[in-house]
């Protein structure tokens, strides 16, 4: 065993029994490098990682790698879902040399932590064109021998220009029109009309251009360029539902589709993708009323509470891509998922089998086109994807609408249970801060708007679990993950703004205060260990974790929404919720501190334009008179909650309760009336309100028209 036994993290507890000698992220690997004059090998994955256990087999588990390993460099391992820090740091050095990215992340440092040399994985030998492991490790060995100060100065030199690089502050004022709008056609050009989604294969959600695409519809609302907006993201999401992304059985997403059509996934589950597709789907779902969507929003919420929550508190973090075949052998991609066509006979009945065979693609066969198999992995299995519409399916088998339905529940139903028999893939069980709050902001939205108490009931529970967990109240820090008790890791400013925005979402839920003070709290806190004075920005990490050679900002919307993108949001509800006159002010200064980026690539930041379109419009406020308990004051905030912007206050009065936080508001909102003893909802502009509402259909009728009154 080596020095990973002890880790909190899965993923290095996964190579505590390798032959090579590895070490955690630390001062002990670092000395070790210093005094013995070695290069450090960095390896960055995570638990779920199919191509990091691909890797892992064919190179760490090998006993003639690991000499080499162990004999010419200190070998580091680190899980970047637990620092992310490190992962951005040198995945930006591998990316700008190299053109590309991805896990697992191989780099060669010297002593001072410095990139010298990157790329992602290796095969053991030479193969599919890429050079073998063995022969890089030979050729840096030989290379770092004989010319280790060229090694040096090249990687001080690479640090220097990308501390330069990063270090550059806002460029001053943005033409955020003109970013919008080139946004806007960088989507429209890469859309995928026929089967949604954005550019070629392998398609990924994208649910930070879906955001996007839904604000910039209402704010263009009536428009061609608002219709088309809007079409881009609806196709997508029901594209992505009938697709084998979605797990039609067990609900939620896998993490990408290998194919244009979002028929066969990588089927690793994130939950950082289950809860922003939820959040996607739902506000799909306000503006169109397609209970489809809503469907879809159930099926990925109530996955995370059977599968990911934990007997602890919290979520998982994901579910493998691997897992062992029901027949047995080793671990294989999609093994859990896929079914031969026998199974499908043997588990359903004749109507059954043949109404699943048409609805969902089922073959003798096997359905996976050989191109998205190249190495014939899924030869003879089936993915389960929606072929064609069930009312077509069912007219052609001479069932109704409804027969038909009944029938897809029962077997799916069936393939349900036979699917729990089966060995289910790992899970990595770590809880981590800000994909928590991502789950807490899902399920308090979706708790509001369809009025479910167990999500309603999930949101708080999950919240407070973080909040006793990862909160140290005596320093006023969170800490980024929490298995077999807090860890180390203090959290990162996207930790920080995902935590903001489901504290803000959780008040909507609740309408208690408590959570908007704690919102505001940590906000402050934010703004007082990321900042970046010199841009307005904000640093990934606190200043004092120096033993990276350069410090990051994270400026890319991706599977993750950037810390400054979710940070504008909030800042846009905590202007419209509170009397304070800094929000605005720090807001201009967040889009200031991206101006260059928006002029050169506006689309690498789809959710911080999202908040700059809301900046543009009138705030909304919807003051709902009536008790929190009463089924009509829920269904008013229901409509209220399907508004898409964040510049909006969404508040329900009850007699009796005191809000200070709105400040010089609070009477005035206070004196608002109940009509004929029932809830009614006020559309105010500063001290200015509309008549009584009643009626929740007229209320959000009402709000689509002109929500600024």
């Amino acid at each position: 065993m080596n020095r990973l036994a002890t880790a909190r993290s899965p993923y290095l507890r996964q190579h505590a029994g390798n032959p090579v000698d590895w070490y955690p992220w630390g001062s002990e690997a670092f000395a070790k490098a210093k005094a013995e004059g070695k290069p450090i090998f960095l390896s960055v994955g995570y638990a779920t990682c199919h191509w990091c256990h691909v890797m892992a087999h064919e190179s760490f588990e090998d006993a003639e790698v690991a000499e080499r390993l162990n004999r010419a460099f200190v070998p580091v391992k680190v899980d970047r879902e637990e620092r992310p820090d490190v992962d951005q740091a040198y995945m930006t050095f591998v990316q700008a040399t190299t053109g590309q990215g991805g896990w697992p992340m191989s780099v060669w440092l010297t002593p001072d932590l410095e990139p010298f040399y990157g790329g992602t994985y290796f095969p053991k030998n030479d193969r599919w064109g890429l050079p073998g492991f063995l022969s890089v490790l030979d050729r840096i060995a030989d290379l770092w021998s004989r010319h280790r100060e060229e090694l040096v100065r090249r990687g001080e030199e690479v640090a220097a220009r990308l501390r330069e690089a990063l270090a550059a502050g806002g460029s001053g004022p943005v033409d955020g029109e003109r970013a919008v709008e080139r946004a806007l056609e960088e989507f429209s050009r890469t859309f995928d009309s026929e089967w949604g989604g954005f550019g070629p294969k392998p398609k990924f959600p994208r649910p930070a251009a879906l955001h996007f695409l839904l604000r910039y519809a209402a704010a263009r609302a009536g428009r061609p360029e608002g219709r088309r907006a809007w079409s881009m993201a609806e196709r997508t999401l029901e594209m992505m539902a009938r697709g084998g992304i979605r797990d039609r059985i067990g609900g939620g997403f896998h993490r990408y589709s290998v194919d244009r059509f979002w028929q066969v996934p990588h089927f690793e589950k994130m939950l950082y993708d289950q809860a922003q597709l939820a959040c996607s789907y739902l506000e799909c779902f306000c503006g169109n009323g397609d209970p489809r969507f809503a469907s879809v929003v159930r099926e990925i919420l109530d996955y995370l509470l059977r599968d990911l929550e934990l007997p602890d508190g919290g979520f998982a973090s994901a579910e493998d891509a691997d897992s062992v075949p029901p027949e047995g052998g080793p671990a294989r991609e999609g093994a859990f998922y896929l079914w031969t066509g026998t199974e499908i006979a043997e588990l359903l009945d004749p109507a059954e089998a043949r109404l699943a065979g048409d609805l969902w693609g089922v073959r003798p066969e096997g359905n996976i086109p050989a191109d998205a198999d190249p190495h014939r992995e899924l030869a003879g299995k089936n993915i389960l994807f929606e072929r064609e519409p069930i009312e077509e399916v069912g007219q052609r088998l001479g069932l109704s609408p409804e027969e038909a339905e009944r029938k897809a529940r029962a077997a799916a139903a069936k393939l349900f249970a036979a699917r729990e028999r089966r060995p289910r893939p790992t899970k990595d069980d770590k809880v981590v801060l800000g994909w928590n709050a991502l789950a807490v902001s899902a399920l308090a939205r979706a708790g509001l708007c369809l009025d479910e108490e167990r999500y309603q009931v999930a949101a708080e529970r999950t919240a407070r679990f973080l909040l006793s967990q990862l909160f140290d109240a005596a320093t006023g820090k969170l800490f980024r993950l929490y298995r077999e008790g807090r860890g180390e890791v203090e959290a990162f400013a996207g930790d920080y703004a995902m935590l903001v925005q489901a504290l803000l979402d959780l008040f909507e839920l609740t309408q208690e205060a408590e959570w908007v003070e704690r919102a505001c709290f940590f906000q402050d806190r934010m703004e007082a260990l990321f900042r970046d004075p010199a841009s307005g920005g904000y640093w990934t990490s606190e200043e004092k974790r120096s033993e990276i050679p350069f410090r990051i900002r994270e400026e890319h919307d991706g599977a993750e929404p950037a810390a400054i993108s979710l940070a504008a949001a909030n800042l846009l509800r905590f202007s419209a919720l509170l009397p304070e006159e800094r929000w605005p002010g720090r807001l201009d200064e967040l889009f200031r501190a991206e101006a260059g980026l928006l002029t050169q690539a506006p689309g690498s930041l789809p959710q911080l334009l999202a908040a700059y379109l809301d900046s543009t419009r009138p705030p909304v406020s919807v003051v709902i008179v009536g008790a929190r308990s009463d089924p009509r004051t829920r269904a008013l905030l229901a409509s209220g909650a399907g508004i898409p912007t964040s510049r909006r206050l969404l508040l329900a009065v009850e007699p009796g309760r005191r809000y200070p936080f709105l400040g010089e508001k609070e009477e005035f909102y206070l004196s608002l009336s109940l009509r004929a003893g029932a809830p009614v909802a006020y559309l105010c502009r500063s001290f200015s309100c509309s008549e009584p509402i009643s009626d929740p259909d007229a209320l959000r009728e009402r709000l689509r028209e002109a929500p600024a009154l």
